[in-house]
C-alpha cells in the first residue's frame, strides 16, 4: 500500500481554511480539545494499591493528535499541560489539595510527557494518510501508546521498589482497557473520513 502525504487531516476537511476565520476555528479547537482531555481524565477507574488510575485520557490524546495534526495536536496537549501546571484540576488524580506542578512531578508525570509525544506522532501519521485506513490507524495507535508508556514507566520507576512493581502499577492493569480504546480510536477516524466522503459524493 503506497502512502503519500495528504493535504488535510480530519479537522481541516471542514470549515474555513484561510485567514482570520481559520485562526478562530483553530483556537476554538484547542479550547475544545483541552476541555475534552480534562473530561476524559475524570472518567476513571481506580485499582486498589495502584497510584495510576485507568482513564479515557489516552483515547482523547491519540484521537486529538490524529484529528488535529501534529502541530495543532501538540499545541492542544501543551495547553492542557500548562493549565494543569497552573493548578487547575484537569488531570486524572489531581485535586484541590494536590494539583499543579506538585501533581505533575508525581507518579503520572512521565505519562504526561508521553501525551505530547503521542499526539505529535499520531498527527504525523494522519498526514501520511494512516487515519483513513483501519489497520494503519491501529498501527499508529500502537506506536502512540508506546510513546506514552515509555516515559511513563521510566518516570514511575523512581516511585516503585523495582521494575516488577513498576510494570504492575503502570502497565499490566491497563493493557485490556488500552486495547479496547485503541480499537475504538482506530475505527473512529477512518469511519469519520468515510462519512465525509459519502456526504460529498
Amino acid at each position: 500500500m503506497a502512502l503519500a502525504i495528504q493535504d488535510k487531516v480530519l479537522t481541516e476537511a471542514f470549515g474555513p481554511t484561510t485567514g482570520s476565520a481559520l485562526r478562530i476555528k483553530q483556537a476554538a479547537m484547542v479550547v475544545l480539545g483541552i476541555m475534552a482531555l480534562a473530561l476524559t481524565a475524570k472518567i476513571q477507574v481506580f485499582i486498589p494499591g495502584n497510584p495510576v488510575p485507568i482513564t479515557l485520557t489516552t483515547f482523547g490524546v491519540l484521537t486529538i493528535g490524529a484529528a488535529y495534526g501534529a502541530r495543532l495536536g501538540l499545541l492542544t496537549i501543551a495547553g492542557y499541560l500548562f493549565i494543569g501546571a497552573l493548578g487547575f484540576d484537569v488531570f486524572a488524580g489531581s485535586s484541590a489539595e494536590k494539583a499543579g506542578l506538585v501533581y505533575m512531578m508525581g507518579g503520572t508525570g512521565g505519562y504526561l510527557v508521553g501525551y505530547a509525544l503521542a499526539a505529535a506522532a499520531l498527527g504525523y501519521a494522519a498526514r501520511l494518510g494512516w487515519d483513513r485506513n483501519v489497520l494503519m490507524m491501529a498501527l499508529a495507535m500502537l506506536v502512540g501508546n508506546a510513546l506514552i508508556y515509555i516515559p511513563g514507566l521510566l518516570w514511575l520507576h523512581q516511585f516503585a521498589s523495582g521494575w516488577e512493581q513498576t510494570l504492575a502499577w503502570g502497565l499490566t492493569p491497563f493493557l485490556i482497557g488500552d486495547a479496547l480504546k485503541l480499537g475504538l480510536a482506530a475505527l473512529l477516524l477512518p469511519g469519520l473520513w468515510k462519512m465525509i466522503g459519502n456526504a460529498r459524493a
